[in-house]
């Protein structure tokens, strides 16, 4: 392809097919801001991100207009705060959260990410202090994210953490609900999470990452469907290969935009994420693709194979124009977020059951699902396990982002607006996991783990 065809491509991707990226996030390490007088380390860190990201999002919007390509989100991901805020005596992190919330607000970023906790295998002090602080933290903020890692295919399942994390969602639902109990969407609880994620609400920057760095995700499940609509008919072999030279085309995008945010900030570049993350918009969803594949409506019988095919055509084509990919990297089914998915789950044809399936073949896992506000704190402990064992055992990253609608029950709706779009009330399973989730303690790692 000559390089006009490819810049015309690429115009017709984005004005026709809602190819964006999704956003930059930088990630910043917070280590050096550690202090055993909270009030001082809060101060280090509001100096450092708004030091370091001040010039994050004219950056990205110059950028937006000389290439011509929409960049949806400018964010920062930061040093999971349990481990800053465990060298300060203080019984409530609260205080964190809001200073983080002011970095962003001043900086102009969308969200902040890492008012997080790692307890995969028990809790440290400020482990705890953080997860009792979630309620406070994320009904007093508007652009924190939270995240909470309770389990890894090298070491199990905290039981402990997922039957505290049930109370902990159902009093953020309370906190929050005057605002379609907005605070349980930016709270993600994970299994095997990755350090270089630019994803919200699941970001945090990893020890083991550099001290800043620029990660990029792009998306474009709109630019997939358009060239599935090419090949219709078509075996496999051929719908898997379209899959894989319209990502590698996505990712070069990407590639090109993290490369120059990364020159122009003079922050090292660190990964591309290839995950196709869809919009409530029409046009850029991940079920309209999977439909397109071949089935009436997402969720019938077929739903995970395509869903499998296609997230494994987007990481090989990905792989290919990228090398440095990292992150979540692959299809997410967030239910709000995803105009198919909505369409879908109203006309019986996706239930809770299925979605659960479809996440042991795609990216992290039951996403932006809302569910009636009565649901005892015990069943979603409960989901949260179901999905946590999915990802321990087949050594991926799984996730639940789950908003019990107070006051709301099935056939309702919860509207949040923008990205993260209206969920219709999904039903659970009405027996009681109770006893199973009292029992507490640790699930341990299944027996691939042992690989040393």
């Amino acid at each position: 392809m000559t390089n006009l065809q490819s810049v015309l491509e690429t115009i017709r991707m984005i004005e026709k097919e809602n190819l964006d990226i999704r956003t930059i996030t930088m990630g910043i390490s917070l280590l050096d801001c550690i202090d055993s007088d909270g009030e001082k380390a809060r101060k280090r860190i509001y100096e450092k991100i708004t030091r370091l990201a001040k010039d994050l999002v004219k950056v990205g919007e110059d950028l937006e207009q000389e290439l011509g390509i929409p960049i949806i989100n400018k964010r920062i991901s930061v040093t999971p705060i349990s481990l800053i805020a465990a060298a300060t005596s203080e019984e409530d992190y609260t205080a964190f959260a809001q200073i983080l919330d002011k970095a962003a607000m001043d900086v102009g970023v969308n969200f902040i990410g890492g008012f997080s906790a790692l307890v995969e295998k028990g809790y440290a002090k400020g482990d705890r202090i953080l997860i009792q602080s979630l309620p406070n933290a994320l009904a007093s903020t508007e652009r924190v994210c939270a995240s909470v890692n309770v389990g890894t295919s090298k070491v199990g399942i905290n039981m402990d953490a997922v039957r505290d994390l049930g109370h902990i969602v159902k009093e953020i639902a309370e906190r929050t609900k005057d605002n379609c109990s907005i605070g349980c969407a930016k709270l993600v609880v994970f299994v095997n999470s990755v350090e270089d994620n630019p994803f919200m609400a699941g970001a945090y920057h990893g020890v083991g990452e550099p001290d800043a760095v620029i990660n990029v995700g792009v998306s474009g499940p709109g630019v997939v469907k358009a060239a599935l609509e090419k090949v219709e008919g078509e075996s496999f072999d051929v719908v898997a290969e379209t899959i894989k030279r319209t990502a590698f085309k996505i990712t070069r995008v990407g590639q090109l935009v993290g490369e120059e945010v990364s020159k122009r900030l003079g922050i090292p570049f660190g990964i591309m994420d290839l995950s196709l993350a869809p919009t409530p918009e029409i046009g850029d969803s991940v079920a309209r693709i999977l439909e397109e594949i071949g089935l009436e409506a997402c969720g019938t019988h077929g739903t995970t194979a395509a869903l499998a095919m296609l997230n494994d055509a987007v990481k090989k084509g990905g792989i290919m124009a990228s090398n440095h990919v990292g992150g979540l990297s692959g299809a997410f089914i967030p239910v709000s977020e995803d105009e198919g998915m909505i369409a879908a789950v109203n006309s019986g044809a996706l239930t809770f059951d299925k979605l659960e399936a479809m996440t042991c073949v795609c990216s992290v896992g039951l996403d932006m699902i809302a569910i009636p506000g009565d649901t005892p704190a015990s069943t979603i402990s409960a989901i949260i396990a179901d999905e946590a064992a999915i990802g321990v055992i087949n050594n991926k990253t799984t996730a639940v982002r789950i908003i019990p609608a107070i006051g709301k029950d099935v056939g309702d709706t919860l509207n949040f607006g923008g990205l993260l779009g209206y969920a219709p009330i999904m039903s659970v399973h009405k027996f009681s996991s109770e006893k199973m989730i009292a029992r507490g303690g640790r699930i341990p790692a299944p027996v691939h783990s042992f690989k040393n």
